[in-house]
């Protein structure tokens, strides 16, 4: 899920072998004060997955029959606040389908704490990627990162749930060039506010002053992440993130970038940054919509869409399964049947003008063959299969087989996972042939391609547009015949 610089100097962790049914541990790859992370080898699957495991080191310490035991028992009620915090969380991200958003495979509990299995993502975090190439940081970079992000932010709020830890090191930048938006703040603020140590919890510089409050969380909603993620685009810009904004509710020394006049950067995009880090939730922008809207991100007059070569991997995402079916027997297995919401008010609207499907890394178009065209819904699993459907146009087999016999193999399995962004009333055809997609809550619709080359016609108010894509290895890639 994330880069570690120093993999095997994590206290408590377990050892490598170590089995999970089908999953072997076969490295550490991150951990700090509320969790470890895993790279694992899926033996039924055949495919690495990473695995983070619920370990909270000032609450407990593992034994030597790699059960967790809490350091005092006094610590129970906060160490199993913090599990069940946790565990929901587990629980909202599997329910989440976007490509930018980590995807949750499942969760179980073990060893008297609990685990989740996501999608094990290359690459390395926001943080790691300044430090060792801040050159890589310009505007231009910025903006194709800002629209992917911005959906995944919003199709949290829009469930009515808040992130409230986002941060360079939750913002993880794939080989691809795509964001993945990690971990929540559940836990960690859960544990906080049990220990009195909310303080302490935060994010000194990217928490906003409502987060400081010790109970009054209805200041907390859209405006809370938009603070965390202007703290974020701060620090890429000047490499310091804001100043902490308990400090500055005593004496605000906060100096605004548009002020600063920082060479290489608008004027429309520094306003922006500083209009989410104003110090009252009310100054900031309501929500997504409206901070997008700030940045002005250009909107370009319709053009063909440009074609590039997606043959490269890609980070594959693959159905959730039934985690509560799979749970072993543990002490703490109680805490499934509890319901836990994250708080937060959510400013709700309809994003219409976004991209957020900007096209990342070279992102290709084309046509999925109908055989293996899927809907997709909030509630479906972004990888689902669905059975084949009849073969491909005759004209289409023509042309790579000139030979008339039939032949009686079963179709490729679908290798990609490609979700288009339509608005509604727009109608697509794949090679040729009409297919049924609606757009789903987050305004994507999803389909599942097997190698080969295809190309899309989306047709709207705006006319018709086309785009060809080339796939021959595994991976997610995101078209907008918008952008």
């Amino acid at each position: 899920m994330s880069e570690h610089d120093n993999p095997l100097n994590v206290p408590n962790a377990l050892p490598v072998g170590y089995r999970f049914n089908e999953f072997e541990i076969k490295e550490v790859i991150g951990g700090g004060g509320f969790g470890i992370v895993y790279r694992a080898w899926d033996h039924q699957l055949e495919r690495d997955i990473a695995i983070k495991e619920f370990m909270p080191a000032s609450l407990a310490v593992r034994s030597d029959d790699l059960n967790l035991v809490l350091r005092s028992e006094r610590f129970s009620k906060t160490f199993h606040a913090g599990l069940n915090s946790f565990i929901q969380e587990a629980r909202l991200l599997a329910r989440f389908n976007h490509p930018n958003l980590l995807h949750v495979l499942r969760f179980w509990v073990q060893n008297d704490t609990a685990y989740m299995g996501t999608v094990f993502y290359s690459g390395t975090t926001l943080s790691t990627l300044r430090e060792r190439n801040p050159q890589l940081v310009d505007e231009t970079w910025i903006r194709r990162l800002l629209p992917p992000l911005l959906g995944a932010i919003k199709t949290i709020h829009e469930a009515g749930y808040l992130h409230r830890d986002i941060s360079l090191d939750n913002i993880q930048i794939q080989s691809s060039g795509e964001p993945v938006l990690l971990d929540f703040g559940s836990a960690r603020k859960t544990i906080g506010n049990l220990s009195d140590e909310s303080e302490t919890m935060l994010r000194p510089g990217y928490a906003p002053i409502e987060q400081y409050s010790d109970n009054d969380e209805s200041e907390q909603g859209a405006w809370t992440d938009i603070y965390a993620l202007g703290a974020v685009l701060h620090t890429l810009i000047t490499g310091a993130p804001p100043p902490v904004s308990v400090v500055r509710s005593i004496e605000d020394n906060y100096q605004p970038l548009a002020q600063r006049r920082l060479p290489g950067y608008s004027q429309a995009l520094l306003a922006a940054v500083d209009s989410a880090l104003a110090l009252k939730p009310e100054d900031r922008p309501q929500d997504i919509d409206a901070f997008a809207a700030l940045m002005a991100l250009p909107e370009r007059a319709p053009e063909p869409l440009l074609s590039a070569n997606l043959s490269g991997p890609g980070t594959m995402l693959v159905p959730v399964e039934d985690a509560e079916a799979a749970a072993p027997v543990s002490p703490v297995k109680a805490l499934l049947g509890h319901r836990f919401a994250l708080p937060g008010l959510v400013a709700a609207g309809v994003l219409l003008g976004l991209c957020v499907g900007l096209l990342m890394a070279g992102g290709d178009e084309s046509a999925a063959p109908p055989s293996t065209v899927q809907n997709s819904t909030p509630a479906t699993p972004a990888a689902t299969q669905v059975p084949a459907a009849p073969p491909a146009a005759p004209a289409q087999t023509a042309q790579r087989d000139p030979q008339p016999a039939a032949d009686p193999s079963p179709p490729p399995a679908p290798v990609a996972q490609v979700y288009i962004r339509l608005q509604q009333g727009e109608r697509v055809q794949v090679n040729g042939k009409p297919q049924a997609l609606v757009p789903a809550a987050n305004g994507f619709a999803a389909l599942q391609l097997p190698p080969g080359q295809y190309t899309f016609a989306i047709s709207g108010q705006a006319g018709t547009r086309q785009q060809t894509l080339n796939i021959s290895e595994e991976g997610v890639w995101l078209l907008d015949p918008h952008s």
